[in-house]
This record gives C-alpha cells, structure tokens and sequence, in this order.
C-alpha cells in the first residue's frame, strides 16, 4: 500500500513521461512534492522501486519508468488530493528518456577508522552524492579515517556511501557497531562463536568480538572520492 507522497510521485512521474518523454528531474520532484531535500525524493523513488511500480533505466541517472500504476486500494489516504489532479497530461510521445547528471542529499555522520574502532559521530551535515552512485534503499554517507581497508581501494578522506541493513553476508563490508558506541569499516565474518573483522591491510589485525558486541549498521554501497 503507497503513502500518499509515494502515490503524488508516482502520478507526476508519469504525467511528466505522458507529456515530454523525460523524468523530471530530482529538484522538479523535490518542487512538486514540497519536499525539504532530494534525499526524500530519493527514499521515495527506491520505496516505489520495491514495490515494483518504477524501475530506473541503468546507465542513466535520470530515466524512470512507470513499471505500473497503483489502484484504489494500494494508496493509503486516498481522498487526498493528488499531483495528478494538478498536473496536464496529454499523449505520450513515446520519446526515450535522456540522461542527467541529477544529484541527491543523503546525511554525512561524521568520520569512521577504517583501522581501530573510533567514536561513531551523528551530524546534519548532508552529502551531494550522484544519484547514477545508489540503488535502492536508505543511504548515509561516512568519512573514512585511517589506512586498513586501502588494499580493498578504500582510502583516508574517501565517503563510505552505505545502505542502511542490519544484517550481512560472510565477506561484505560492513560499518560494525561495537559495544554501542565504537563504529568502524571492516569485512563481515564469522570465526567459531565469535565475529572476526577484518582489514585489508596486512599491518592491521583482525578483531574479534562477542555476537552480542557488534551490530551491523549498514553494509558498503559505493565510494566517493574527491580529488
């Protein structure tokens, strides 16, 4: 079932494609649903991507497709006036969608080790980040701090773009939450009854921790480095 923004989305995503051919982009979005950022857009177009009613066209930051349309009942509020009864529509030039540099805001907390754990830091700051960088679901950003993933290409000074889960794979990289207060970027393992993190650094060792001493917070998304 669409909340009512996701049902407002979806209808001026569409009537944008009936009368231009394009998806609007990420600020006209932003405009028409009276959103403070595009990172509510973001969230979103990925809420409307899992429930199959659009689909991002790959290669192209920019391109949606309307996969299909909600009924009666999928839109919770549904006496709420939507962007489909504000907006003209008229007959689809069947124009292909054309590429876009859009970008998104997503929030940037602070620094992480990718070495020795350090204090987790939460901040409003908020990150451009192409949107061409994210799949689906929620992201945050974190600066990386320290050396010990830099044989996985991950660098001091890079953005970690993660995708928030609290759950990984045996190897994914994961941002690892220890004793609730400590967080650092490492690969996901197991070892016995213990979880082991692991570096990409032949001068860091592992760390081993109690199950109930580490929670995942997220796993790695992409990177972003700035020259």
């Amino acid at each position: 079932m669409l909340t009512r923004k996701q049902h407002e989305l979806i209808c001026f995503i569409s009537d944008r494609l009936a009368e231009t051919g394009v998806s609007p982009s990420f600020e006209e979005m932003k405009d028409a649903l009276d959103l403070k950022s595009k990172s509510g857009v973001h969230r979103l177009i990925s809420a409307l991507e899992e429930r199959q009613f659009l689909r991002r066209l790959p290669n192209r930051a920019r391109a949606l497709e309307v996969l299909r349309m909600p009924e009666r009942g999928d839109v919770k509020k549904a006496n709420a006036k939507t962007l489909s009864q504000v907006s003209p529509s008229s007959t689809s030039r069947n124009t292909p969608p054309s590429p876009a540099n859009d970008v998104i805001e997503i929030p940037l907390h602070g620094r992480i080790a990718a070495g020795m754990p350090v204090e987790a830091m939460e901040g409003a700051t908020m990150l451009p980040v192409p949107a061409a960088l994210l799949g689906s679901g929620d992201h945050y950003a974190l600066e990386v701090a320290g050396d010990s993933m830099v044989d996985a290409g991950i660098l001091d000074g890079d953005y970690a773009l993660i995708r928030r889960q609290d759950e990984a794979r045996e190897g994914e990289i994961v941002v690892a939450l220890i004793d609730d207060h400590e967080a650092t970027l490492k690969y996901f393992r197991h070892e016995g009854a213990m979880v082991r993190l692991d570096p990409a650094n032949r001068s860091h060792d592992p760390q081993r921790y109690r199950p109930d001493q580490v929670r995942v917070q997220g796993r790695l998304a992409g990177l972003l480095r700035r020259y």
